[in-house]
């Protein structure tokens, strides 16, 4: 048996294609390309924007109905409305405490390295008007609009909007009228099945335009804000960098340590994704490839189809990291105190207001707008934010990547928990993350499998 294992895994690790077909090895090549045309050329890099935009929007134009497929098919191929209950109650509680921890580290480093300290801005010159347009929208995001806003219009609406947290509450609720139906429901569900591997099917052939989506949104972000701008506030963007780092190292490391795997193996294997994550800025862009992996990781496709999908609107680490940095950050930039009061309402606020920010560029700039302004009696101006307008776009990549690493490391905790891991496949795949991870890339995403049952190898 262990002969075979190690034939498979050296049949895995031989090139089956010359490097640079690769597709990691193509996005590395494009992202390089991108900084190089946008700092030389930065007109020239400004105008190849559409590329990225195009490939965002392709990606985003198939993640609603994958998400409907996977959870509709997920719920009923679990056949029993109590264990889905119990996997999304699992998960949901592991989001919050994970999250915020993500929130707390955020305050602690922002206290101790004081990043703002030195920037002594003064808050009557700053112009609001270059934020205008996230502070109106920050401001009609109360507490009522947040909820009132996951109620769609009509079923398909969500469909049209893409917003995900409109496609979770339909997918859930369809996926439990089908388990309740039952074998009348059979051929419905059949159907959902079918069409998910077909839209598994046309983002695999989408991603192959990765590198130049990479490319193009890599040269416009040069070439419009300059590498300057990362020189000019240096000390925000290395402490975010470094608190997200030391967040996935340590907090989730310690997390994944205790479901039995290294995380430092699990980023190998994920390298692919992160890559594309790292061009495009938005952790969507690989949500049916990370799903594909974590079902070769060992995870049964329920609790995939589940956490997954639900994690990109409930578990976003680096957002919030982002969050309670960068509002202090803003603090001390113009000479602000925050109280302890104050404090524990940019954590509440916080946790609310990241739900639904789902990785792409722009949402925690508004979210951040939405803490800031309510924040009691407002010690740091909106206006602030202008401080770090230049920059977000490069701050944008870590709160993406950071927040498709925590995704991932949940979905296994949460398989682990249910006992829908298996253990052998998860050890097989940490023996040679960096082969297998590959591997699955360059291949189509399998099919969703009818039957969920995992065994977990004790």
């Amino acid at each position: 048996m262990a002969q075979a294992i190690h034939a498979a895994g050296s049949t895995a690790a031989a090139p089956k294609e010359p490097w640079y077909k690769v597709l990691y090895i193509q996005v590395l090549i494009a992202i390089a390309l991108g900084i190089l045309l946008g700092w030389y050329d930065p007109a020239t890099g400004k105008s190849m924007k559409w590329l990225g935009d195009a490939f965002i929007a392709l990606i985003k134009m198939m993640i609603a109905p994958i998400i409907f497929c996977t959870i509709v098919h997920g719920i009923a191929s679990i056949g029993d409305l109590k264990k889905v209950g119990r996997v999304g109650l699992k998960a949901l509680i592991y989001f919050e405490v994970v999250s915020t921890l993500a929130l707390l580290i955020g305050i602690v480093v922002g206290e101790i390295v004081q990043p703002g300290a030195n920037f002594h801005a003064d808050p009557t010159k700053l112009d609001a008007s270059k934020v205008a347009t996230y502070a109106s929208k920050a401001a009609a995001d109360s507490t009522v609009a947040h909820i009132m806003a996951i109620i769609p219009k009509s079923f398909f609406d969500a469909f049209a909007t893409g917003d995900l947290l409109q496609v979770l509450l339909i997918s859930i609720l369809t996926g439990c009228v089908v388990t309740g139906l039952g074998e009348r429901a059979a051929a419905v569900s059949s159907a959902i099945d079918t069409a998910g591997q077909i839209f598994f099917r046309i983002i695999g052939i989408i991603v192959k335009l990765a590198p130049l989506g990479a490319f193009g949104a890599m040269a416009f972000t040069i070439g419009e804000y300059g590498i300057q701008k990362v020189y000019d506030l240096g000390a925000l963007v290395g402490t975010f960098y470094l608190t997200s780092l030391l967040f996935v190292l340590l907090v989730l490391g310690t997390i994944a340590r205790l479901a039995g795997f290294s995380i430092l193996k699990f980023l190998a294997y994920i390298k692919d994704e992160l890559l594309i994550v790292l061009g495009t800025s938005s952790s969507e862009t690989v949500l049916p490839h990370i799903m594909t992996k974590m079902r070769r990781l060992g995870a049964s496709d329920s609790v995939v189809g589940l956490v997954v999908p639900t994690g990109y609107s409930f578990n976003l680490d680096g957002t919030n990291i982002y969050m309670t940095l960068t509002t202090l950050f803003l603090a001390q930039a113009v000479g602000a105190d925050l109280s302890i009061s104050q404090y524990a309402t940019i954590i509440l606020v916080a946790m609310l207001t990241s739900k639904g920010a789902s990785g792409v560029t722009g949402a925690g700039f508004i979210t951040l707008a939405a803490t800031l302004s309510a924040i009691p009696n407002t010690p740091v101006p909106v206006a602030a934010m202008t401080l770090v307008l230049g920059i977000d776009k490069f701050m944008s990549e870590c709160r993406a990547l950071t927040n498709l690493v925590g995704n991932g490391v949940a979905c296994v905790v949460v398989a682990r928990w249910e006992g829908e891991l298996d253990r052998t496949k998860l050890n097989e795949v940490m023996a040679n993350p960096i082969a297998i991870g590959t591997a699955v890339t360059d291949n189509p995403p399998a099919p969703i499998k009818t039957d969920t049952k995992v065994a977990a190898a004790e």
